[in-house]
């Protein structure tokens, strides 16, 4: 077996739109056609016997609540012959399942070649999805071979990946609660911290801190001792205890506190290096050394009497209490402390660090220190009925456990709490408290805050051992965005074989105009309010993300390319219009999408993400863009060229909306009522209407400003003062007047994008038609004579070069392709070949006669636009 192309999708993408974090794997199966149900007849019963799991419910998530049941594979399914891509993908899930990562969702099909199946698959971390799938084909392959496979140290890693990568309970039930509210959120690279919301309307989580979290506040408490002063000075009861530094600082304390005391490192969290209800001088020693491994200065003071809570407090809100036991055993008289421990652990409940809703025990040097002390080790064995608490903190991380005790609280001490945070200064925190009954005041029951903590976790009251479980998340979201505020920015996106470009260009103008902050994405770069920030074909994944980052946006327009959506996915999952230029024959035979419907399907994505109450604007012209319309779940609006289009008829008399170039004008139709926006030729993209390619690009413009609500004056405004130019709209129809011809520089690149170019080159006068031109090495045969043949058509001579990157064809081959379309139709067709572009371009420019229109198809179109002005330059 070979694994023959691996990609990972983000976002909505051509293998699912609802499913955004994806596998697409292509394997070659065909050593082992046939395996499964004739070679080896025992595989089936050894593969389930490895996977004994594989199709059942499994429970405890990371947010405590069940998992659901995933399609089964069972040993019948196996023994008639399954699938091998279907095994394999039901492995590889299986795989990230049993490391603690809950994914269920997949599917494999055959490719075009024999004995070839896509594989697609859901991961929840996306180096553990990659780890998987490889090993999934490893282990298949293995058991076709009937060697011997181990899963330990498979799962093993995966759960070291899983550890490493995610972002932990707490992040993930704000994340969780925030997307149930439709929030859209983005991962920041190389940091732990999560973007909620987009452009100028986003806030940011790191853990449980915030945008709102004060660096003040979290200073406070990350100082006990100023922690201690403070809530002191506002009557807030907290134990005695000085800071020391030594044995000698330590035996002053223990003098002036006397026996059972705390020590604790004074820059210390979640439990590290403290020893609680320390009796005598031989532990307050240790204790000493064991908190001087995290901080120089250490704590020491009073050990108050009681049990160990923790209250949470959100935007000055008491939102849930929590009882916390430190992990331990009971004796049952027979059984090791060891074995003990292991019994605890078999607790379904229990994973490794955050998988599940507990943590298994672990005896570490700290348990081992506890046993010591009470001369046991882990073979000892504990009488019937005794408890032994294994870690001297309560904390979850470590084994403990936690009964939510919310609705016990008194009211002072939800008064109590809620000072607290204002008197830190923090919009989410953790108080620690020890007390007989959280049910009694405080002040009465002689108990104490322990400590205050920044960046709280959420585990113990989002999935509690006992109790009533709290959406602790849901007051964090509403903090951060207020009933009435939005998370997101208006998102216009556009795809297309053809023009996606230069409407893309248009609608950003156009929303500029109106005075928003737009960050935009072209094939040639990244815009944030005017300013271009990145160089380069951006209309992937990444570059949409780049805008929806930017603090400083509040209005996106993305173009949308097919190579983004089939290498990693949209960068978004939801944007508010669609415009769909066109579909034509451009790139088949790449990334496996070999027909021109397939790449419709492709295409189609973008249109299926349009929020329900969006729009999906849908070149009425095209059929399978029309054809696009049955697939979406949202509004549509069309447009034609065509006044007598039926289907536009069609639409607005069932009350749609639409925009129809008619008798000279961009005239939107809605109900029985048109408006006109101006004469198509006033408007510089369409060069005095000849342009008509453009003029559909100005349709689909001005229906996507009026569905995002401008009005026809916005809308004419705009239009009319976007001035196309080489800085404009570079590679797109850049014309060049010199004393004696114009030379025009443009993208076309395809058989449908050179088709509307000769439309234009008909309606332009010219003594003579030259055309530089090339040809591109991936793409089919056909389609490479399809685009020479019309270029042929258009010009009275050709010089043909070729391209810096050949794309897996030699010069030679692209050569005589070229030729041979060039010449289809004209024999005779004068053809000068000159191989590299800037010595064509210089050619061209020096031999031109008088009246010439030079027409220049290039693929470095920065270079040759600064060779133009360079040329310019000698006629200033």
């Amino acid at each position: 077996m070979k694994i023959i192309d691996i990609r990972t999708m983000r976002g909505p993408s051509y293998w699912s739109v609802k499913h955004t974090k994806l596998i697409v794997m292509k394997v070659d199966l065909e050593e082992f056609a046939g395996t499964w149900s004739n070679a080896i007849p025992e595989l089936p019963a050894t593969f389930m016997q490895l996977f004994p799991k594989i199709g059942q419910p499994q429970p405890g998530g990371i947010s405590g609540r069940p998992t659901p049941k995933h399609p089964p594979l069972n040993e019948d399914q196996l023994n008639d012959g399954e699938p091998l891509g279907h095994v394999i993908q039901h492995v590889a899930l299986e795989l990230q399942r049993m490391a603690g990562m809950p994914v269920y969702w997949g599917k494999s099909y055959p490719a075009r070649d024999e004995g070839v199946e896509y594989v697609v698959f859901a991961y929840q971390e996306e180096r553990a999805g990659r780890r998987a799938a490889e090993s999934a084909v490893a282990i298949v392959e293995a058991l076709c071979k009937q060697e011997e496979v181990n899963l330990k140290p498979i799962i093993d890693e995966l759960h070291e990946i899983r550890e490493d990568e995610f972002i932990g309970p707490s992040t993930y039930s704000i994340v969780a609660e925030a997307a149930s509210r439709n929030i859209p959120y983005i991962a920041l690279k190389n940091s732990n911290i999560i973007q909620l919301g987009y452009g100028v309307n986003q806030k940011r989580i790191w853990a449980t801190t915030t945008s709102y979290t004060s660096h003040a506040g979290v200073e406070v408490a990350g100082n006990k001792n100023r922690t201690k002063a403070m809530l002191n000075d506002a009557g807030v009861p907290v134990p005695r205890g000085t800071t020391v530094y030594s044995e000698n600082g330590l035996r002053d304390a223990i003098d002036e506190l006397g026996f059972p005391i705390v020590t604790k490192p004074l820059d210390g969290n979640h439990g590290k290096g403290a020893t609680i209800r320390i009796m005598n001088w031989e532990d307050a020693a240790a204790g000493l050394k064991a908190a001087q491994e995290y901080s120089r200065a250490v704590i020491v003071e009073q050990f108050i009497e009681g049990f160990d809570f923790r209250l949470l407090v959100v935007n000055g809100k008491l939102i849930a209490a929590a009882k916390r036991t430190p992990a331990a055993v009971t004796g049952d008289g027979a059984s090791t402390i060891q074995q003990l421990i292991d019994k605890v652990n078999e607790d379904p409940r229990r994973g490794i660090g955050h998988e599940k809703v507990l943590t298994s025990i672990k005896a570490d040097k700290h348990t081992l220190d506890i046993l010591a002390g009470k001369d046991l080790t882990l073979e000892s064995v504990l009488p019937a009925g005794e408890t032994l608490y294994l870690k001297s903190t309560a904390n979850i991380s470590t084994g403990g456990t936690a009964s939510d005790v919310t609705d016990q609280m008194h009211p002072y001490n939800v008064l109590l709490a809620e000072r607290v945070a204002g008197i830190v200064g923090l919009d989410i925190c953790g108080i620690d408290l020890m007390a007989t009954d959280i049910a009694v005041p405080l002040n009465e029951s002689r108990g104490a805050v322990i400590e205050v903590n920044a960046a709280p976790g959420f585990r113990m009251h989002i999935a509690p051992a006992d109790g009533l479980p709290r959406n602790v998340a849901a007051p964090v979201v509403d903090m951060l965005f207020p009933p009435g505020s939005t998370a997101r920015i208006p998102i216009i996106a556009i795809t297309g074989t053809n023009g996606k470009t230069t409407t893309t260009r248009l609608i950003a103008h156009m929303v500029a105009s109106k005075g928003y902050k737009v960050g935009f994405t072209t094939t040639d770069g990244i815009y944030i309010q005017g300013v271009q920030l990145q160089k380069g074909d951006c209309t992937g994944g990444q570059s949409a993300e780049f805008v929806l980052k930017d603090p400083t946006v509040n209005y996106a327009v993305l173009e949308t390319a097919r190579g983004g959506m089939l290498r990693s996915g949209l960068g978004f999952h939801t944007c508010d219009i669609a415009v769909v230029t066109n579909v034509a024959a451009d790139h088949l035979g790449l990334r496996d999408i070999y027909t021109v419907e397939e790449m419709a399907a492709v295409k189609g994505v973008l249109p299926r993400t349009v929020r329900k109450n969006g729009w999906a604007v849908l070149n009425a012209d095209d059929d399978l863009v029309y054809a696009m319309a049955r697939t979406v779940d949202c509004r549509v609006a069309l447009f034609s060229m065509r006044d007598d289009n039926p289907r536009i008829q069609e639409h607005v008399e069932a009350g749609g909306v639409a925009a129809v170039y008619e008798e000279g004008y961009v005239t939107i139709y809605r109900n029985s009522y048109k408006l006109r926006i101006d004469r198509a030729a006033e408007f510089p993209i369409t060069f005095g209407g000849r342009a008509g390619f453009n003029i559909e690009n100005s349709l689909a413009a001005a229906l996507a400003g009026y569905l995002a609500g401008f009005d026809k004056d916005e809308i004419k405004t705009a239009l009319r003062t976007f001035i196309p130019s080489a800085t404009k709209t570079p590679g797109r129809m850049n014309i060049y007047k010199f004393p004696d011809y114009e030379v025009i520089v443009d993208y076309a690149h395809n058989t449908a994008g050179i088709s509307k170019f000769a439309e234009f080159m008909e309606a332009t006068p010219a003594t003579r038609k030259i055309g530089v031109v090339s040809g591109l090495g991936d793409r089919r045969d056909e389609d490479t004579i399809g685009f020479a043949r019309i270029a042929g058509r258009i010009f009275d001579e050709v010089v043909l070069r070729q391209d810096r990157d050949l794309r897996g064809q030699t010069a030679e081959q692209i050569k005589a392709i070229m030729e041979r379309g060039l010449r289809m139709d004209k024999p005779d067709l004068p053809i000068t070949y000159i191989e590299h572009e800037p010595e064509a371009i210089e050619h061209v420019l020096s031999t031109a006669p008088k009246g010439a229109v030079i027409t220049l198809f290039t693929e470095n179109i920065s270079a040759v636009l600064a060779k133009l002005d360079e040329f310019e330059a000698k006629f200033a």
